[in-house]
């Protein structure tokens, strides 16, 4: 017969080929799918002109059409010496207008412990990140005090930095001192962030002029798809300080000598500048549905590009536009057909209007659905850096409340824009729509082009059955609190506001000295409570955790649990995942009689406190000592890093199973007297042993059941102590146990 040994060798290769092969594709089919990853928006900060100081204000704003331009306040400069009608005047703009923040010059100091010289010779802008940003780890239920060694990153737009020049602006050098640098430096802005809060993530300045919080949004969903972070920063800030890059635009011919935006409109003829910051907090949609979070929006697709040679360095680039919208709906795997409404670059300039509604146009050509084109600049003006992430906020808020703001300051067309049929409408009043994808736009006078794609979040699949709920506010100190509240108010305000949320998000948020809490059903009750509710002043109490031990289960235990908490669900489930048990936790955790069974109770009391233990951790409750009796040892091991989770899972479900194993016939007792007392019964009963001394007048003993019972009936018994015999299944702790230790010790290495 002929050699098969060549014909098996080459089977055996075609077969590991073919292996390699389905493997390479399932890596390339995850890698394509994590580059499409679903980014959620779990948390907003924003400081917006118009008093705007949370999302609650902002959508205030918004949807009663409100212009938020004044004119230049006497704390920027000295309007009538700068101003003149005439552009081309040396020295002098031609607009006294624009968007501006109150109490810039105010910054928390104390609150990132940043001394007040070092605070002094910090741009504004910098300190309005960081406050900005509290506020939006906050938002979204993480506390900024926590996140020390995380990997979060950090990606801000900034690209002015008008302080540095005030600072030195008619003095010698002598003013410099260390801080000036640090204080003034567009890089520290992000760094100064992840020091802030101890993160190591990536981190870094995004400057491409007014398309820069945009670009810094599509860098951080980037990073989360990449797996560089777990939690992203996007941020945007813009102060505007000085008179000179206003002059210089006047010069330019970019500003409106109205002041106002008048994006689309046919007497279109510049925009106004504006101020604000925006922050916002982004997760991967599996993550952050897993912990739990309150999900704003969905981000489905990111895209950047670059004009290259256009008509003029910063002249926009119609093709270009155009092409970044497709290739954001294609990195979303979104047709155009899929999208209702767009947030607009929308500047309001004569050359770009008629461009940017042009690329709309070619994109979404063949729609009979009208497409709703709006732009927040004819709100707060053009916001320049932050205008993108200004953009992506409004984004947020018209899909959550499913409306489309007025575009302010629009009445005719330009007329230099050709819709070409396809229906684009400027929506003129606030307009309720049925949104589930809205695009936004952001475009810079450096070339720089970025298109972001949101959907509206999952719906909830479960109504919270709780009857009432705990919201916790705290601060620094009294008048901080105060602000607090008043904020918190405006957020219990609206009839949709979703207390469940509320007080999920406020339970993470930073434990700080001066605290209030109220109790209600609902957002109405709580808005009541808290106008009302007394301020008190407490430091972080020492806390420890005790894991119990067998003997403590019961039917039904966790049940509510498993229901209402995201933290301690996945943390059951990571146990299920890995114990192998024949049945799940959920189940064994509401049978009692599979509970008397050691090879259950144990994985069960093990799944029970450590699943506790993350959720009052989450709630940043954190224990200063931890203590495990018996079996509850192992999960006080995990709680206090010694053994992760799935280790230790695998362990006791391993013990459990050896001890269920175990021959019949082993009991226990509980004793109490003396401790010299009781170990002279003992030595009447030499087959009985010490199982645990659980204080100096309570001993547990173990040993055979017969034993047992003899010792508990020995008359001596009566001098001065008690005993009760212990339901159980073995004799637990004690030498009948030795014949499992090799196999659990095999398992444990």
């Amino acid at each position: 017969m002929p050699d098969s040994e060549p014909t098996d060798r080459a089977a055996t290769a075609v077969k590991r080929a073919l292996a390699m092969i389905q493997d390479l594709e399932s890596k390339l089919a995850k890698a394509k799918q994590a580059a499409r990853a679903p980014i959620a928006v779990v948390g907003i900060g924003c400081r917006f002109p118009g008093d705007v100081s949370n999302t609650t204000a902002y959508w205030r704003l918004l949807s009663e059409g409100r212009d938020a331009i004044t004119e230049v306040p006497a704390s920027r400069w000295d309007l009538d010496a700068y101003y003149d009608p005439d552009p081309d005047k040396p020295g002098k703009t031609n607009s006294r207008w624009g968007g501006f923040l109150s109490d810039v010059d105010l910054f928390d100091a104390a609150l990132f412990g940043i001394a007040r010289r070092e605070a002094e010779a910090m741009d504004p802008q910098h300190r309005l990140l960081l406050e900005t940003a509290w506020e939006a780890l906050e938002d979204a239920g993480i506390a900024p005090d926590g996140l020390i060694g995380r990997q979060i990153g950090v990606f801000v737009g900034l690209s002015t930095s008008d302080y540095g020049t005030l600072l030195g602006a008619g003095r010698d050098e002598s003013w410099i001192d260390a801080y000036a640098a640090l204080g003034n430096a567009p890089s520290i802005a992000a760094g100064r962030l992840a020091y802030a809060f101890g993160t190591q993530g990536p981190a870094m300045m995004v400057d491409t002029a007014c398309s820069s919080s945009l670009t810094a949004v599509h860098l951080a969903v980037q990073a989360l798809r990449a797996g560089e972070c777990g939690t992203a920063l996007a941020a945007g800030v813009n102060l505007t300080l000085s008179p000179a890059l206003t002059i210089n635009f006047s010069k330019a011919r970019m500003l409106a000598a109205d002041g106002r935006c008048k994006t689309f409109d046919a007497d279109a003829d510049g925009y106004v500048r504006g101020e604000g910051c925006g922050v916002v907090v982004l997760k991967r949609l599996a993550d952050a549905e897993a912990a739990g979070d309150r999900v704003l929006a969905v981000i489905r697709g990111t895209a950047v590009n670059q004009d290259g040679r256009s008509a003029g360095l910063t002249a926009p680039n119609g093709p270009a536009q155009e092409a970044v919208i497709r290739s954001a709906l294609a990195n979303a795997g979104l047709s155009p057909d899929a999208v209702d409404a767009i947030e607009a670059h929308g500047t309001g300039t004569s050359l770009g209007d008629p461009i940017e509604m042009h690329a709309l146009a070619a994109v979404f050509a063949g729609r009979s659905r009208p497409l709703l084109v709006g732009s927040v600049k004819t709100n707060i003006g053009h916001t320049e850096a932050a205008a993108g992430v200004a953009g992506l906020i409004k984004a947020v808020l018209m899909l959550r409340h499913q409306s489309v703001p007025a575009s302010l300051h629009f009445r005719t067309l330009n007329p230099h824009i050709d819709l070409a049929g396809v229906p684009i409408e400027v929506p003129i009043a606030s307009t309720a729509s049925e949104l589930g994808c809205v695009g936004v736009s952001s475009f810079g006078f450096s070339g720089t082009n970025a298109h972001v794609v949101l959907e509206r979040a999952p719906a909830k699949s479960t109504v919270d059955p709780r009857p009432a709920h705990l919201l916790t506010l705290s601060a620094r100190d009294a008048g901080a609190l105060e602000q607090l509240r008043g904020r918190w108010l405006d957020a219990l305000a609206p009839s949709n506001a979703d207390l469940p949320a509320l007080a999920r998000s406020a339970a993470g948020r930073a434990r700080l000295p001066h605290r209030l809490a109220v109790v209600a059903a609902d957002a109405a009750a709580a808005r009541t409570a808290l106008s009302t509710a007394a301020v008190s002043v407490a430091g972080r109490p020492r806390v420890a955790f005790l894991c119990t031990g067998q003997g403590s289960t019961y039917a039904g235990m966790a049940a509510g649990l498993m229901d209402l908490s995201p933290v301690f669900r996945s943390v059951v489930e990571r146990c299920d995942a890995v114990m192998g048990l024949d049945r799940p936790l959920a189940q064994l955790f509401n049978d009692g009689a599979l509970l008397a069974r050691t090879d259950y109770a144990q994985p069960a009391l093990y799944a029970l406190s450590a699943g506790l233990g993350a959720l009052w951790r989450s709630w940043g409750i954190e224990p200063v000592a931890l203590l495990g009796h018996s079996v509850g040892e192992y999960a006080a091991a995990h709680l206090a890093g010694v053994l992760s989770l799935e280790d230790g899972a695998k362990l006791i479900a391993t013990r459990g199973r050896l001890m269920q194993a175990l021959p019949a016939g082993g009991g226990m007792a509980a004793l109490l007297g003396n401790e010299a007392s009781v170990r002279g019964l003992l030595a009447r009963h030499p087959e009985v042993e010490v199982a645990g001394l659980n204080s100096p007048m309570a001993m547990t003993v173990a040993g055979p059941v017969a034993a047992i019972d003899r010792l508990l009936a020995d008359p001596a018994l009566s001098g001065g102590m008690a005993g009760q015999k212990l339901t159980v299944s073995h004799a637990f702790h004690s030498k009948l146990l030795e014949p499992m230790l090799d196999e659990l010790a095999a398992t444990a290495n």
